[in-house]
């Protein structure tokens, strides 16, 4: 039986207490934190991207049109459903071994995914009919289990080495991932939009953001295997608290938790694909097609796209301050009525020509920062050290398999069902604005839990 060390008066309960002090720098955790998962999101959104622009051709050329996007967006839901499979591998080890190598896995899982994606026949290759689909589902998997390891480690390097009431504003730098990886992404196909032919995209223009990702994940590598281990973990090893099988002590300790911070990042998952992978789809769909879109050119939209997305860097940033100021909860609550009533305005908004698709933008940007950024320490502060890891990022995929997994392709199927009116979209991010403020209502705040605990 482990005997744990009995807590002393002097036992810091903040995690840059002077015994208790960061070994990595300030600009270290930043720049570790913010370009991990930065390179994550621009592997991520660079196959969202094609999912929505030359995967459907290309990997399923024998079927409708419709067809060809719902297949195409069902591979891209694949990585949604193995993510929960990497939060438990990536966890167990995040929890086990540290967060620093842990790290340095997932992000070469993930990488090595990506640039295969790059260099993959596609099935009009001699042979590649059937298979060519086949390897691009097995690949989109393991692009999903490297993600799944990699926010929550990203987060806890950035949290655990936050100063006093400073956590949610530490949090925001993984998070700014999100928008830089989709900025970078997308000002990539925009370049290669202007500069190529349909037809050379269409050839082999699509493959060289996927390739080029290996440039990046070099450069993560050799900035995250120059870091220290938290304090907060090494603080579980120095007390003999390391579980031998964290996700069974997190069923057992934890599951209440679990269930909730799972509900709480639903709406936030929803309105990120919304704006994202399916907007792409409405806003570069001809005026007059079988199911009408807005019918702009690929990069006058992907420029829109860009500019919003601005916004949601922005508000990701304004985000942590107000957390720590307001806390978590009540800052949650909030944003996720706007979201509700944002998704009932949508339609009328995007209705209302290029300047009320570009409002539409800017405003669900917005609220895609204010309840993205909170969540890197508003999740993890629900565990203790010892499952933290495990807690968050198996909580985290599981929203992800509840509210991302679905969410493009049925958002697609009720545009179509609506013969292009976002009505029913609208009302779909409603409801899941509905699950997320169950979840929050019932939680409490986690503003001033010890850290250390």
């Amino acid at each position: 039986m482990t005997h744990y060390p009995a807590p002393t008066a002097s036992a810091p309960s903040e995690p840059n207490a002077p015994d208790a002090a960061p070994a990595n720098t300030r600009g270290r955790v930043i720049v570790a934190s913010m370009v991990g998962t930065t390179i994550e999101f621009f592997d991520f959104y660079a196959y969202a991207t094609a999912a929505s622009l030359v995967f459907p051709a290309l990997f399923f050329p024998n079927e409708t049109p419709t067809t060809q996007l719902l297949s195409s967006f069902a591979i891209f839901g694949v990585a949604f459903f193995a993510r929960p499979i990497g939060s438990i591998i990536f966890g167990h080890f995040g929890d086990r071994i540290g967060r620093k190598r842990t790290l340095v896995a997932s992000l070469l899982v993930m990488g090595i995914a990506t640039f295969l994606i790059g260099v993959l026949p596609t099935a009009s290759a001699p042979g590649f009919t059937i298979l060519a689909p086949a390897i691009l589902v097995l690949l989109r998997f393991c692009q999903g289990v490297g993600l799944g390891g990699e926010w929550s480690g990203a987060a806890l390097l950035a949290t655990e080495n936050a100063p006093p009431g400073k956590r949610a504003l530490y949090g925001t730098f993984p998070q700014l991932g999100a928008p830089i990886g989709f900025i970078l992404s997308n000002i990539l196909f925009v370049i290669l939009s202007l500069t190529m032919t349909e037809a050379q995209f269409a050839s082999w223009g699509w493959r060289l953001p996927f390739l080029f990702s290996a440039a990046l994940v070099i450069v993560g590598l050799w900035v995250r295997l120059k870091l220290m281990e938290t304090p907060a973990f090494q603080k579980v090893l120095d007390e003999q608290r390391v579980a031998s099988v964290p996700i069974a002590r997190v069923f057992k300790t934890a599951w209440k938790p679990l269930i909730l911070a799972t509900l709480a990042m639903v709406a936030t998952y929803v309105l990120f694909y919304m704006m994202t992978a399916f907007l792409m789809v409405v806003g570069t769909t001809p005026a007059d097609g079988a199911v009408p879109g807005l019918g702009y050119a690929r990069p006058t939209f992907l420029t829109m796209l860009i500019i919003g997305v601005v916004f949601f860097g922005i508000f990701t940033v304004v985000s942590g301050p107000l957390a720590d100021r307001m806390g978590r909860r009540r800052m949650l609550l909030i944003v996720t009525v706007l979201i509700g009533i944002y998704g009932l305005l949508l339609h009328p908004l995007v209705g209302a020509g290029t300047v009320g698709v570009m409002v539409a933008l800017i405003i669900g940007f917005t609220l895609m920062g204010l309840t993205f950024g909170p969540m890197a320490a508003f999740l993890p502060e629900m565990f203790k050290a010892d499952v933290r890891y495990t807690g968050s990022a198996v909580s985290y995929n599981m929203a992800s398999v509840i509210g991302a997994a679905p969410a493009p392709y049925a958002l697609i199927a009720l545009w179509t069902a609506m013969d292009g009116q976002l009505w029913l979209v609208g009302g779909y991010l409603a409801l899941a604005a509905v699950v997320t403020l169950v979840s929050l209502f019932i939680g409490s705040e986690t503003k001033d839990v010890d850290y250390l605990a």
